[in-house]
């Protein structure tokens, strides 16, 4: 992949030009907006993926873009209890509609890697104080 910008557009006063790394921006937001995305993975590191936090967004991403047309690779982490093929269906569909919307780019696929699934850390419950008791 190219850090290069990619050619998008030529307009009457010049060239519209988006980062490669833009779009990964773009589609990992989109991913985790998605309900049941845990994070970004990293990918397997030593086989553990790593999950990565809003500021590593484009970590978990991939993003192949021509004049016109752009493909996506994400790793994601799911939690617990979600139906994975409705998780990654979701992702697809916001992803794509995220990067066509903002980019005006057609996008021709988008892939979808679940690399692990975490449970959700139980919520702490607080107890009543003896002095708050009902008598």
């Amino acid at each position: 992949m190219s850090a290069l910008p990619t050619e998008f557009e030529r307009t009457e006063i010049g060239e519209i030009q988006i980062a490669p790394e833009v779009l990964e921006v773009i589609a990992g937001l989109a991913t985790v907006e998605v309900k049941g995305v845990a994070g970004m993975s990293g990918g397997f590191a030593g086989g553990i993926a790593e999950l990565l936090g809003k500021k590593n967004l484009s970590k978990g991403v991939k993003v192949e873009v021509g004049q016109r047309e752009a493909a996506v690779d994400v790793s994601v982490i799911v939690e617990y209890g979600n139906r994975l093929p409705e998780v990654a269906t979701e992702i697809q569909r916001n992803v794509k509609r995220s990067i066509e919307t903002m980019t005006g780019l057609t996008v021709i696929e988008v892939n979808v890697q679940i690399h692990d699934v975490i449970f959700k850390a139980p919520e702490k419950i607080e107890e009543v104080e003896p002095s708050h008791r009902v008598k």
